[in-house]
This record gives structure tokens, sequence and C-alpha cells, in this order.
């Protein structure tokens, strides 16, 4: 007979740390707290984070400037929708799910699976969907309870520095990549390509037989660029006119311009040039009243171009991405940091300081 495996035991602590949104609004900052371990339900798992991807969506709910409701009146404390970690404890309905296994905490806790949405594998877009981060604490805190029916399972060969981002800003730019409906040899342009939404888009267009350009600035974005796949990099501060650049690159214009900076809307179908059937995707999320976009129906008609939005991804979309890093076709090269610098970094990301992704280990000071 083969051995058998014992369940690994865990020692719960009451308390756990959690950079906790204080001030929030403009002048927000983040402070390293401890606060209760959360108690999870008969249907819920525990999951002990032991990193988090640092993402712009979090910065907006922490200045509470896009159309939502303020964290604080759903009372949470802790933004984040990043976390990799480990089961730790599983409620006694639990059926599949193991302490031990490895998990994910990303931008959606969980959907009513009962809409039409969910119902035709659309469920980011169910209107019952809990925002983590928003409408409950999110994974800027160490231990944090998921249901088991919407827990993302993380395979083994996938590093929690990858892992964390994937649940967010990598698999919502597969997503995209995706519903653009694309064909390998075509180009891909990144508008604000070297952050780390982008950066990762830059990757798995590459991976899907796409050709990437990157639209951004600075020495450090081009070379994360060059060296994760991207053919082509534009520095928009060099170039006078990077729309005419990429038309020029391409022999008309891209097939698809993956909008994650939003600076870049009032420009975006700028970047398909004349390309017939070319499209914009939205990623990025403007502030209120701000970066919209000026449409000439026209122009939409004769080239037969379009513009479409996507949100974060489901299930099977983070699985897929999760699989892309597994066969070695994602390498997120994140800045990794402890706890101490929760706040220092965050307001790094705030003012565009960070290429590429920010990364806080619980484990480490």
């Amino acid at each position: 007979m083969g051995d058998i495996k014992e369940t690994p035991e865990f020692d719960i602590p009451k308390e756990c740390i959690a950079g906790v949104v204080v001030n929030e609004g403009p002048d927000f900052h983040i402070e390293v707290r401890n606060v209760p371990v959360p108690d999870i339900g008969p249907e819920d798992v525990l999951i002990k984070l032991n990193a988090t991807g640092l993402c712009m969506s979090d910065v907006h709910f922490m200045l509470n400037d896009w159309n939502t409701p303020l964290m604080s009146s759903f009372g949470t404390q802790c933004a984040g929708h990043e976390g990799a970690g480990v089961i730790v404890k599983v409620g006694e309905r639990v059926k599949n799910l193991k302490v031990g296994q490895r998990a994910g905490y990303k931008p959606i806790q969980d959907i009513c699976h009962t809409c039409s949405e969910c119902q035709d594998g659309r469920e980011t877009y169910c209107l019952n969907a809990v925002l983590t981060g928003l409408h409950i604490d999110g994974s800027y805190k160490q231990y944090v309870k998921s249901p088991e029916r919407y827990t993302a399972i993380i395979p083994d060969g996938v590093d929690d520095y990858v892992a964390g981002p994937i649940m967010c800003s990598a698999s919502t730019i597969y997503t995209a990549l995706k519903e653009s409906g694309l064909r390998p040899g075509q180009w891909a342009c990144f508008p604000g390509g070297g952050g780390g939404v982008g950066i990762q888009g830059v990757q798995l267009a590459a991976a899907m037989g796409l050709r990437p350009i990157v639209v951004d600035t600075g020495d450090e974005r081009q070379k994360l660029a060059k060296e994760l796949g991207a053919e082509e990099f534009i520095d928009f501060k060099e170039v006078e006119n990077p729309p005419a650049k990429v038309m020029e690159i391409t022999g008309g214009g891209a097939h698809g311009a993956f909008i994650t900076a939003i600076q870049s809307y009032p420009i975006a179908l700028d970047y398909l040039g004349l390309r017939a059937g070319g499209v914009v995707m939205c990623i990025g999320l403007p502030t209120k009243d701000k970066f919209h976009m000026d449409i000439d129906p026209t122009r939409l008609c004769f080239r037969n171009q379009s513009i479409k939005g996507t949100l974060v991804s489901g299930l099977a979309d983070i699985a897929a991405t999760l699989d892309f890093a597994q066969r070695g076709k994602l390498h997120l090269k994140p800045t990794v940091v402890g706890v101490s610098k929760f706040d220092e970094s965050i307001q790094k990301l705030r003012n565009g300081q960070v290429a590429g992704r920010i990364v806080v280990d619980f484990n480490l000071p």
C-alpha cells in the first residue's frame, strides 16, 4: 500500500497582520495593524495569505474617486484582491477543498450563482457580486475567508509572487485578449504596457501568437517590455505622435488596442488607424468624469471598428491564466517588499512610480 498523506495542521492565531486604510479619501494612507482573524461559515475556507499584489483598483477604492460607495460604509478596512496562500481551515460542509491546498483571493469573492450572467459563464457581471476590498476586507489582510464554491485553486509550479497578481491583473488582461478576437500574427498595442496589468498582457499576447507593441516611457519600462515579449516600444515622451508611429510600424494600425492606462482613452481609437475590424478593449477604469472617449460613429461604420469593455475574470479564465504561468509563459518579475513597506509601496503605485508589479510578502518584516 502507498503512504497515506496526513492532512497538515496549522496553528491559527486570533489576530493577524493587516494593511488598514486610514483617512479614506484623497489623503489616505496604510497602517500595519493586528486585526481579528475572520470566522468562517460551514461552506467557507480560511486562507492564510503569503503574499498580495498591489493594484491601482485598490488605490481607487481607498481614494474613493470612482462612482462607488465608501469602503467604510460596508465596514471594510482592507483593500486588495490579489492574494495567494494556503487553506488552513475548512467549514464542516466543505466537500472538495482541503487544508493544505494552495488558494487565491481574487477581485470577486462570491456571486449569486443563479442569475443569467452566472448561468451563462459571465459571472463577473453578476449584479449581486461581492467585490473584494470594497464590500468585504481584501487581501491586505493575512487571513481571509472564501466560499468553497468560488475559490480559485493555485497549481503547483506557480510561485505565490506570480499567482497573487494572476488573480486580477494577469487574468483580467487575458480575458480582454481572448474577447478581442485577435488572431495569431496580428498586432496588439498596449498603451501603458510597462505597468502591472499591461506587462502581463504583453507576455500573454506573445504566448498567444500576437505581436505586442508597448507605448510607455522610461528606460526601465522599455527594458522590461522588450525582455517579456514586446516587439516594439514607443516612448511617448520621445515620439511626438505615438498613434502615427503605431500606424507606421503595423502598416495601417493595430488590430487591437488594450487600454490599461486610463490617460490613453481620448486617443485610443487612433491606435487602430485605418485597420478594418480593429477593436479597442477598455480595461482600465477612469476616475469620475475623466478620460472619456469622443466617438464618431461614421468612423466605426466605415472601418468596421469597435469598442468593447471587459471587467475582471471568472474562475475559468483565472485557471487558464494560471496554466500559462505553470507552463512557463508568464514570468512576472515583481518588486517584493515586507509589510513595513505597505504604505510606501501604495503611494509609489498611486504616483505612477512602479514598473511592473509590487507584491507584499506577509512573511517579511
